[in-house]
């Protein structure tokens, strides 16, 4: 490990339970911190930036998702939230709210690394897109990559969820081709799949109505979802 490596941050107030991911994160080669609480946190990370936060839901103080909503914005950490309480609406409430991943509680900790190394290789991915190009075109619209806003022609920009980007740039990634739920899922680069698969259609809903008048996401019925228009990027 090198001061170059990306940092994860493990979040948790059950003291056993941090000590045991941290110590098997740092034992798989990973550059590991670790805070009990929110204070702890915000202290680490003021000190240094991490490249992704292993956060806790549940939390004495400030929890897990009021932490989500306030570290959520472009540029931030990876985000992977755990919860013991693993129902299905808290899953979709933390994705929606914009965690990368959410995995119920005992998670097997090679299960956490898998995660947490899926969320470092999409985050790399992901800048290297923005450095790119920062804009994309698609007939009336814009989106900015790196402020994470689509924008008609004479509105305001309106800004995306995580889950919202998410779909958004897998249908501008294969323009005029129908995509399955399956194949949202598989963009959406490791989300839970039953749990993704339920929030799709809430998801571009949303996104229907951010994207205002004549909306180029066509319901292909029976097979998915086809963007309609060509993209371009800048």
């Amino acid at each position: 490990m090198s001061a170059g490596d990306p940092l994860i941050l493990v979040v948790d107030d059950d003291a056993d339970l941090r000590s045991l991911m941290t110590d098997f994160l740092r034992g798989n080669g990973l550059r590991v911190e670790s805070a009990a609480d929110a204070t702890e946190m915000d202290a680490l990370i003021s000190a240094e930036r991490p490249d992704l936060i292993v956060l806790d839901l549940m939390m004495p103080g400030e929890d897990g998702l009021s932490i989500l909503r306030r570290l959520r914005k472009p540029g931030s950490p990876g985000i992977i939230m755990l919860s013991a309480m693993g129902e299905d609406t808290d899953r979709i409430i933390g994705l929606e709210v914009g965690a990368d991943d959410y995995l119920a509680k005992p998670c097997n900790p090679r299960e956490l690394l898998a995660r947490i190394r899926a969320v470092l290789r999409r985050k790399s991915e992901e800048a290297a897109a923005a450095t790119q190009g920062a804009v994309r075109r698609f007939g009336a619209w814009t989106l900015d990559i790196v402020q994470r806003e689509v924008r008609r022609i004479g509105a305001a920009p309106a800004p995306l969820t995580d889950a919202e980007f998410r779909v958004l740039a897998a249908f501008l990634d294969r323009p005029q081709r129908v995509l399955s739920r399956d194949k949202l899922i598989e963009a959406g680069k490791g989300l839970d799949s039953d749990v993704f698969d339920r929030a799709i259609d809430v998801t571009i809903s949303r996104l229907r109505k951010k994207l205002g008048p004549d909306d180029p996401i066509r319901t292909i019925r029976n097979e998915g979802y086809m963007f309609t228009l060509k993209v371009e990027g800048e």
